[in-house]
């Protein structure tokens, strides 16, 4: 299976929403308002459907349904209804409703291929009136029109209340080849609706996409570019490049990285085990970029079958790439080949396929799949109508904040034979998306565009393109607008050391949401083969702590409640060897202001103490309360008594021997910073415990 854009023209579908705002011609199309259109929304009756190679909903009554998906382009698609005869003697129609009773000063029907069959239009109203609305002799006038509008703008004489439903009739006599409707509206609007693609809103026409250049591109083909989550690598797909391992037309993972002056170095072939005799693509990477995900699966024969594959870095390099097990990854194969993309979240969690499969709306669509405890992948689910088309969809990327996808299809109203889209998550079920917002004129161009990816700093958009290239494809850059920029995020990274000895310990770091005391993600940290990475998404205040057996976690606070841009955080972990004498400050352990009661949250590091307690039967620690000088000394005294009463109670209400705990109350007589400032005072006033004995 190999990785390739398409380069011939492909077919488009309608969007799923039923109401849409158009541009009304008031002389230049600067000059546009907003109004109002009511998109068909069932089917009523219709003579026959067409077939399209995809099967599935391709050429059906239903992709009448909803705004144009082909307009302003014009074209044969499969999200468009085509009836069952081409050129036939015989007429042939379509009945639609509306959501409810309608009025309307306009009718609008869409053609997206052949423009000039449509003979007659007829009104139905809620009391049964029967009205033709446009007639042969209007149909004739039409067919003098050079070339002949594909939206039929029908303006009725006076508004019309009462419209329940619309009929088209087509004569497909009239044109050579296939006829096709694409939409049927109503709209109150008394000026002639002109339709544009819809964009994403304040989206700037003035965008500029950079050619990344010869260090990059080269007269054969680029696609599939890859970013590292920190912005430092770039990892490609080459084709029909003398210097694959394979033979020139096979594809092979190339890679450049970042100089110190923000240029890129000439990429280099990633060599065994990644590239082989076979196809060969990157299509995600983990936060910390140790972690690849390819396409197919590698044998140790030197062959491949279809699949996904990962490759872990180490300290002599890549691995060997293992097979991503998904359940019942089936694909239907076309054209003797199988297509394959995806994208996997920043969490490791979710996998997002491009594929097509026996339940796919059309050609290929998208479908999640879900990592499993056994570390088996879910069998694939459809993300849904309001993402998939009847055409193809293609190339997806999940941005670090994790809800935020851009994919490339050619089943959504564009510019082009391709177009790059992006989509939100409405919710944690991977099905509710919002509408598909195309990214405009100055990403998308009359060819094929797709592979968008962005790093963590959302700073810039890497992507493929025909158009302005050396040759075949090339990777571009382009400056991300706020627009259609993701959620913002922190990247965090460091080293995690022995708070003794400052040396280096490999661990696996937690990360968990401060007040909800639960992991939210887990990454491993091995210092032969750089620093740990991981994405957090900002307004949430997180805990970070690195386990190991033999040492106690230090638990860090990372506060990004305030953050609302990218934030680049360097944070070293610290692990406390488990011996007499060792010292900790229980950081996660919080109070409620001059109280000894716990905040939430607080359980998750008294459960590790509650672990450690468990791993060593005989260990005793004394546990010991400190606050800042502010206020009477003596109640200072007795809050800092009743909170480590508090921390003993809880560590004695979960099966510890009461014998095992020591306390301590300092009060404000022992502090480790000053007191001039509420940020010192705060490091002041905490919790620590002491192992007294194992």
């Amino acid at each position: 299976m190999r990785l390739l854009p398409p380069v011939l023209p492909h077919l488009y579908r309608c969007l799923r929403g039923y109401v849409a705002l158009v541009c009304l011609w008031l002389g230049t199309p600067a000059q546009g308002v907003a109004q109002v259109v009511h998109w068909a929304t069932r089917v009523v009756a219709v003579s026959s459907e067409g077939r399209g190679e995809g099967g599935g909903q391709q050429f059906k009554a239903t992709q009448v349904l909803g705004a144009p998906s082909v307009l302003p382009q014009v074209k044969s698609s499969p999200c468009a209804w085509s009836p069952g005869s081409v050129e036939g003697a015989g007429e042939e129609s379509i009945t639609v409703a509306f959501d409810s009773v309608r009025r309307a000063n306009q009718v609008l029907v869409a053609e997206s291929a052949n423009a000039g069959a449509v003979v007659r239009v007829i009104l139905y109203t809620a009391d049964g009136l029967e009205q033709v609305i446009f007639s042969e002799k209007q149909a004739a006038k039409r067919a003098t029109d050079s070339p002949i509008d594909p939206l039929l703008r029908i303006m009725l004489p006076d508004s019309l209340g009462g419209i329940k439903q619309v009929k088209v009739v087509l004569n497909p006599g009239r044109t050579k080849g296939i006829n096709q409707l694409d939409a049927i509206g109503l709209t109150m609007a008394t000026k002639p609706v002109v339709w544009a693609v819809p964009v994403a809103p304040k989206m700037p026409q003035n965008l500029e996409k950079e050619n990344l250049g010869t260090a990059i591109n080269t007269p054969g083909q680029e696609v599939a570019p890859v970013i590292s989550p920190d912005g430092k690598t770039l990892y490609l797909t080459r084709n029909f490049n003398k210097n694959n391992i394979g033979q020139a037309n096979t594809q092979d993972v190339w890679f450049s990285t970042l100089t110190t002056e923000r240029t890129w170095e000439v990429a280099k072939n990633m060599g065994i085990p990644i590239n082989n005799a076979g196809n060969n693509a990157i299509s995600g990477i983990s936060p910390d970029g140790k972690t690849v995900y390819l396409i197919n699966t590698y044998k140790t024969d030197g062959s491949m079958a279809f699949g996904v594959s990962k490759s872990t870095y180490t300290k002599v390099g890549w691995g060997f790439p293992v097979e991503c097990k998904i359940v019942n990854n089936y694909t239907k194969q076309v054209a003797n080949s199988v297509k394959l993309e995806f994208t996997v979240s920043p969490d490791g969690a979710t996998m997002i396929l491009a594929v097509q499969r026996n339940q796919t709306v059309g050609d290929r669509d998208l479908y999640a799949a879900f990592r499993q405890a056994d570390q088996t992948w879910s069998e694939p689910v459809s993300l849904g109508e309001v993402v998939n088309s009847a055409a193809e969809e293609s190339s997806p990327f999940l941005a670090v904040d994790n809800r935020t996808l851009y994919f490339t299809s050619e089943g959504h109203s564009g510019f082009g034979n391709g177009d790059i889209f992006v989509t939100r998550r409405l919710d944690d079920s991977w099905t509710n998306w919002t509408t598909p917002e195309n990214l405009g004129p100055a990403v998308n161009t009359p060819e094929w565009d797709g592979y968008f990816t962005i790093p963590a700093a959302g700073d810039f958009a890497y992507l493929s393109s025909r158009a302005n290239s050396l040759g075949e494809d090339d990777i571009f850059r382009l400056k991300l607008h706020p627009a259609i920029r993701p959620e913002p995020v922190a990247l965090v990274s460091g080293k995690v050391l022995d708070a003794i000895s400052r040396k280096p310990v490999a661990t696996e770091i937690v990360s968990g949401l401060l007040q909800e005391g639960k992991a939210i993600s887990k990454v491993e940290y091995d210092p032969e083969t750089g620093e740990y990475k991981l994405i957090l998404p900002t307004q949430k205040v997180y805990t970070l702590s690195a386990k190991k057996d033999g040492y106690f976690p230090i638990v860090e606070t990372v506060d990004l409640s305030h953050d609302k841009r990218f934030r680049d955080i360097r944070r070293n972990l610290y692990v406390m060897p488990v011996q007499p004498g060792a010292k900790l400050v229980l950081r996660g352990v919080l109070f409620k202001q001059s109280e000894a009661d716990l905040l939430p949250g607080s359980e998750a590091e008294l459960d590790q103490l509650l672990h450690l307690l468990a791993d060593y039967p005989t260990m005793t620690i004394l546990v010991e309360g400190h606050t800042d000088n502010q206020g009477d000394w003596g109640l200072n005294m007795k809050l800092a008594e009743e909170r480590v009463q508090r921390v003993k109670q809880y560590l004695i209400g979960h099966g510890v021997a009461e014998a095992r705990v020591q306390t301590k109350a300092w009060g404000p007589s022992k502090p480790i910073a000053s007191n001039e400032t509420d940020e010192k005072r705060r490091l002041n006033r905490r919790v620590e415990f002491t192992i007294v004995a194992l």
